[in-house]
């Protein structure tokens, strides 16, 4: 059967066309990958928040597939409403699926602590509302944001349709020579082609919100598996 060492729920927005693709490439022999959607067209704040109504009827779901963990996969969703938001989530998933669950911005938050980064720059495809929303969630979990730029896209489609290079790019405008490292947020924005040629370029460990979400995930599986690609972190720290 798939899944026959663990399978993962996945819970998305319906217009994110990014992250069960590299998820799937990402999963190691054995691990499968089985997902739910939630309502959203456009990333803005009042969308995001709406959103998560969705989230407890999609955990259900995803309780029939008897899967082991559910990833609450957004980024923006897991933070719009600040510090302590991404776990609140995940306890209510947790109570009505009866399943383990967390949250992409948990993981990206672990993910940095893992890798010793308290001073980051930040590149998004999102707008500045958006944005705003993420570089104080951020430091109130007390991480420094020295730079941030964001791609100003509000319909989530457009943002799955970004070449990787897009945020390759991104990520080297963004760069500060004073950064610890650098994150790339947003689950529908395709970045895993790209964080070894940026850690090669810039020096620094790349965190992308779908590399650190599965990292994440597989930790909490306590599955061990060795890369040898997707950045430092699936390299080195699982």
């Amino acid at each position: 059967m798939y899944g026959w060492r663990s399978k993962i729920g996945l819970i998305v927005p319906s217009s994110n066309t990014t992250m069960e693709s590299e998820f799937w490439t990402m999963a190691p022999k054995g691990v499968s990958v089985h997902t739910a959607r939630m309502n959203l067209r456009d990333v803005t704040e009042k969308a995001l928040i709406e959103m998560e109504s969705y989230a407890k009827a999609a955990a259900k779901r995803l309780a029939d597939a008897e899967v082991d963990i559910i990833m609450y996969g957004c980024t923006s969703g897991s933070l719009v409403k600040g510090r302590g938001y991404d776990k609140k989530i995940s306890q209510e998933l947790e109570r009505h699926s009866g399943i383990r669950a967390v949250t992409t911005s948990t993981a990206v938050l672990e993910a940095l602590k893992e890798l010793g980064i308290s001073k980051v720059a930040v590149a998004t495809p999102y707008i500045g509302a958006v944005n705003a929303k993420e570089k104080q969630f951020l430091e109130e979990n007390g991480i420094d944001v020295l730079r941030m730029e964001g791609l100003g896209i509000v319909r989530n489609t457009e943002i799955g349709k970004q070449e990787p290079w897009v945020a390759y790019n991104l990520a080297k405008s963004v760069y500060s020579s004073e950064a610890d490292g650098i994150f790339i947020s947003c689950t529908n924005f395709r970045t895993i082609e790209v964080i070894d040629f940026l850690e090669i370029d810039l020096g620094v460990p790349v965190i992308t919100s779908n590399q650190a979400s599965m990292w994440f995930v597989l930790r909490n599986l306590g599955i061990k598996e060795k890369y040898k690609k997707y950045g430092t972190l699936m390299k080195e720290h699982l």
